[in-house]
């Protein structure tokens, strides 16, 4: 019987609580569900990216790439292309799959105002120099002596041709007599040392086999810009760089002599909506991959936001100016992306859950309490009308009432941080049932 008691007091006091905390959880949860419709999407486990043709530096990266997102669970797609040009228009089509790309500096200018638009850019990642080589004993002195030569001005598609095209157009050279032929990589260099062109342009880096192999070549040289400081004032994608002599072999002195260049950078583009958390990676990624300089390029100095062609990317900037995510920087990349994207759902608990700890523990203390309190009323009414009987008989009805009112109350069940309550009511019940008592007692006035 007793633990039928207790298990029957227990009950009651479980729905006493779930009364309470019932609806104030239900509102949190609602508050939950609305946050979580505000709780931006996650990102992509699977992203493509255009690189080059397989023998290109473009290639070679989007191939590191792969491998250092794979380790933070990101799927890397690389599709190889032509070059820039056919990145650029990869990017612009919505249906393409194409997500990022490598673009060469310049290459932008060739972009329609749609296609532009819908373009961010992320970083440049390093210099790409533009060389020129020629056949015979000494090389142009500057581009104009190009003219009436047959010259390999890079493949369809390319960014050599595309910032070729725009040198040689500054120099009056845009056709005949010259022969501009669509020939680059390889096929440039294999026609060049065949002598079926006098000159071909290369963007390369000066670790690449043909521009190794040409600047090797017998009957072959390269040629110093002289004017390079001028064209990096006309034409702001370009920089001057310089391959000191003996950078390549110091045993051969290859190169001869200093050589000055021009070089565009290689950036990285991305379409507008790419996920912020994804350019943030990229950017993670390309400072580990292309942060450590190289014969042009000091330590650190890339990944930049400099050399752009489009409006750089917002989570770009932000990259640039603050650091990598803070969460980023300790955690996975999928549960530093798990931890901001919940960010918002802090929300609710601020708004609704710190109010609710104020309002619902007195709620509850209020509803016990009532349950105990609520019987002082009729003590009261019956102390009262104690003072006025005047006859046993009235005595006696209100020792009866007295009776009822104490069974009843000790079938009130309360927690036991309540428990002291309950026992000062039965204690008041009793004094007032003595003050009875003492009156039945007493002999008549």
């Amino acid at each position: 019987m007793k633990d039928v008691v207790t298990r029957a007091a227990g009950d009651r006091a479980f729905r006493d609580r779930w009364k309470i905390f019932a609806p104030a959880i239900l509102l949190t949860l609602v508050g939950f569900v609305i946050a979580y419709s505000f709780m931006a999407p996650a990102p992509p486990r699977h992203i493509e990216i255009a690189s080059g043709g397989p023998e290109g530096a473009y290639f070679m990266f989007a191939g590191r790439y792969r491998e250092a997102l794979a380790r933070e669970g990101i799927t890397l797609t690389v599709r190889p292309t032509s070059g820039s040009v056919e990145n650029l228009g990869l990017l612009g089509d919505q249906a393409s799959g194409v997500d990022v790309a490598f673009v060469q500096s310049g290459v932008g200018a060739l972009a329609d105002g749609s296609t532009a638009a819908g373009l961010r850019s992320l970083a440049s990642l390093y210099f790409e120099p533009l060389w020129l080589f020629s056949r015979g004993g000494r090389p142009p002195a500057r581009l104009t002596d190009l003219a009436g030569r047959r010259v390999a001005i890079g493949g369809a598609g390319s960014g050599t041709r595309a910032v070729v095209e725009q040198l040689l157009a500054d120099n009056g050279i845009t056709g005949p007599p010259t022969v501009l032929l669509p020939l680059g990589g390889q096929q440039a260099a294999d026609a060049l040392s065949r002598g079926e062109v006098d000159a071909a342009f290369f963007v390369a880096s000066p670790k690449a086999p043909v521009v190794r192999a040409l600047l090797r070549a017998e009957g072959i040289v390269p040629m110093s810009f002289a004017r390079a400081e001028a064209y990096t004032r006309v034409h702001g994608f370009l920089s001057r760089v310089t391959l000191p002599e003996g950078a390549i072999d110091f045993a051969a002195n290859i190169p001869a002599r200093d050589i000055a260049l021009l070089a565009p950078t290689a950036n990285l583009v991305a379409r507008a909506e790419l996920h912020p958390a994804l350019t943030a990676l990229l950017l993670q990624t390309a400072t580990e991959i292309n942060g450590a300089g190289g014969l042009f390029e000091k330590p650190g100095q890339f990944p930049a936001p400099l050399y752009l062609d489009f409006p750089l990317d917002e989570a770009a900037r932000r990259y640039f100016k603050d650091g990598p995510p803070f969460l980023q920087r300790y955690l996975p990349f999928w549960a530093a992306n798990l931890i901001d994207r919940l960010k918002i759902m802090l929300l609710p608990l601020v708004t609704l859950l710190f109010p609710l700890f104020k309002i619902v523990p007195p709620t509850y203390r209020w509803r016990v309490r009532s349950r105990i309190y609520r019987w002082y009323r009729e003590l009261q009414a019956v102390e009262g009308r104690l003072r006025a009987a005047a006859s046993k008989q009235e005595l006696g009805e209100l020792r009866a009432e007295l009776e009822r009112i104490d069974d009843e109350v000790a079938r009130v069940s309360v927690p036991l941080s309540y428990a002291d309550a309950l026992y000062h009511l039965r204690q008041h019940i009793r004094f007032v049932r003595d003050k009875l008592d003492s009156d039945r007692a007493a002999p008549p006035a």
